[in-house]
């Protein structure tokens, strides 16, 4: 296929975003710059800030694949600074790479990297600045190739299926390599989707066709600016300004197509490992170096879609992690090590005696075990761990396999360790809770402060959002109203005693999450509205979509859900088992 590698004469270069650009280049160790020409050229783009894309090992681990191939050139794109946007924006200047300076379409291949839902909107605005059209069936073969992955891509990619020609439905580093040798192959378009839709692992949506229960009616006629009401989305409704929604009655592979997509994962990140090129100090890990220590969780909470997608568990051996260590010491002291549950890591306490590293480490497990991790991390102020509920009621909900000693006890034995900040990590909403589980948490959080008069609490509350391939995805969201409530109790209980502090999300952007995790393709149409309404409820009116009916309901077994037809490895049947189980009140 014809490489778009060219700068073409009439593209604008602004002098204040070009030196802001060069200002956080050469704060980078690490980053590749390479010829263009005669190379595959792609752009890997992270739908959030540099601050936020820069901090994630994914995203950092595609772009040294990438590179390590001499046929290929990655280069990196963020969305822009919100007084930035102002300026490409004034000055009708492309969105363009860092390294090169080059309009993003320019490249052959957009690869964008999604970890979370609420940068769905971000994708847009990324094309948008880009001027390249949002929709598939809108571009063609002079616009660069879409693919889209991480951890978004394959639980539920239906949501952004009409914008992206090619998804990875699994762990990108298991198969983008077999992907790039494909597209190299390919003399067209139609022949690149053809045979990508033949690799396992790689969907290809406009291969698949979805026909719904009823179809949302034409948007309605929206005033410039909707009245506020009082009760929120139900009366908007009632004033004749909402939408419906039905679901799912067929999906349909056409062209030859499977039928189903099966996810693909590394069996050995030992051997198949990710490695961060860059470090720089303008991350939220500033001058880290990030090691994959675990990928998967073996105690798959409920709730919790990383202990479900990344199944099986897998552990890196110990010559291989002190191997990263190794090369990570040539760039700097500072190693952070990555996992889902790093208690449960065979070789952590080994790999933390490691001398002249200054580790840091992702929350810890409420055990005997963390408070002799937290003694070992030399210098740390701060260790967090995460007991989700409040009471051992919830907790056996949502197989949560740790009491409230273990809480309590682990909690103890890390201030008396030194650490100076105790972070704490809970969930409001969670299916089945009542006022007394908040009572819990409250009293909970109480006994932890009374155990030291020295160091202080940091409480970090978290709406439950229901997530795809777990047992809870049939499960609703609870209502706003009660969230907010159930906050503002913990909030007014906690924040008058000394040395807590009290942080939560914003309830209606959780529910903004829940529409985009659980959401199908019809979802399209509310994030092209919201770069007009930047207001996802907004957007939903006038879109004619009812968000309730994603978020809000609870579904039957035998509903078919969006992401159906991706085979994960984990059965409906075993999930609804667990979901009944956790009704029951049952952890095993």
């Amino acid at each position: 296929m014809v490489h778009r590698n060219d700068v073409c004469a009439g593209d604008t270069v602004n002098l204040k975003l070009t030196e802001k650009t060069d200002r956080l280049l050469s704060k980078e160790r690490g980053a590749v710059f390479k010829e263009p020409g005669g190379r595959l050229n792609v752009c890997l783009i992270y739908p959030n800030t540099y601050h936020a894309g820069m901090s994630n090992l994914g995203f950092q681990g595609i772009y040294t694949l990438l590179n390590d191939r001499n046929d290929t050139l990655c280069e990196r794109a963020f969305l822009p600074d919100e007084g930035d946007i102002d300026e490409y924006i004034r000055t009708d200047t492309k969105l363009f790479a860092l390294e090169s300076k080059r309009p993003l379409n320019r490249f052959d291949v957009l690869a964008f990297s999604v970890s979370f839902e609420n940068d769905y909107p971000n994708v847009l605005k990324i094309l948008e600045l880009a001027n390249i059209p949002l929709r598939a069936s809108d571009r063609n073969q002079t616009h660069p190739l879409l693919i889209i992955g991480g951890v978004c891509s394959f639980f539920n990619p239906e949501p952004l299926a009409d914008f992206f020609d090619v998804c990875f439905v699994g762990e990108a580093e298991e198969m983008l390599n077999e992907f790039i040798d494909t597209y190299k192959k390919s003399e067209t378009r139609q022949e690149l989707y053809k045979k990508t839709a033949a690799i396992e692992g790689v969907y290809a949506p406009k291969f698949y066709s979805v026909r719904y229960e009823k179809n949302p009616p034409s948007p309605p006629i929206i005033p410039p600016h909707p009245p506020l009401v009082k009760g929120g989305w139900g009366d908007l409704k009632s004033k004749g300004m909402g939408g419906f929604s039905g679901g799912i009655t067929q999906r349909e592979a056409i062209e030859g197509a499977p039928e189903k997509i099966k996810r693909r994962y590394i069996k050995d990140i030992s051997a198949h490992r990710f490695r961060q090129s860059i470090v720089t100090p303008e991350t939220e890990f500033s001058g880290m170096y990030l090691i994959e220590a675990m990928r998967g969780c073996p105690w798959k909470c409920r709730f919790c879609v990383a202990g479900h997608i990344y199944s099986p568990a897998r552990k890196k051996e110990l010559p291989a992690i002190k191997e990263d260590i190794n090369n990570a010491l040539k760039i700097t002291e500072r190693v952070g090590l990555i996992g889902p549950s790093l208690t449960d890591y065979p070789y952590i306490s080994e790999v933390l005696k490691t001398e002249g590293v200054d580790f840091s480490i992702t929350s810890l497990r409420a055990s005997r075990k963390s408070a002799e991790l937290a003694g070992l991390l030399k210098g740390r102020k701060s260790v967090s761990i995460a007991p989700e509920a409040g009471t051992e009621r919830l907790r056996r909900v949502i197989n949560k396999k740790i009491t409230e000693e273990d809480i309590i006890e682990t909690s103890r034995l890390i201030f008396s360790e030194g650490i100076e900040k105790l972070r704490l990590y809970f969930m409001v909403g969670l299916p089945t809770e009542n006022d007394d589980d908040i009572k819990g948490l409250i009293s909970l959080v109480r006994k932890i402060r009374g155990l030291s008069k020295k160091g202080h609490i940091v409480l970090t509350l978290s709406t439950f959002v229901p997530k795809p391939f777990t047992p809870f995805q049939w499960h609703g969201m609870e209502k706003m109203e009660i969230v907010k409530k159930r906050l503002k109790a913990v909030k007014s209980s906690l924040l008058p005693i000394k040395g807590i502090k009290v942080f939560h999300d914003v309830p209606k952007q959780a529910y903004m999450q829940g529409l985009f995790s659980m959401g199908d393709r019809r979802i399209s149409k509310a994030l092209e509205a919201m770069l007009r309404t930047h207001d996802w409820k907004k957007a939903c009116i006038e879109s004619g979509i009812d968000p309730d009916f994603y978020v809000m309901r609870n579904k039957d077994f035998s509903e078919k859900l969006p992401w159906d037809f991706i085979d994960s490895g984990l059965t409906k049947e075993k999930l609804w088992g667990e979901y009944q189980l956790a009704l029951s009140g049952s952890n095993q």
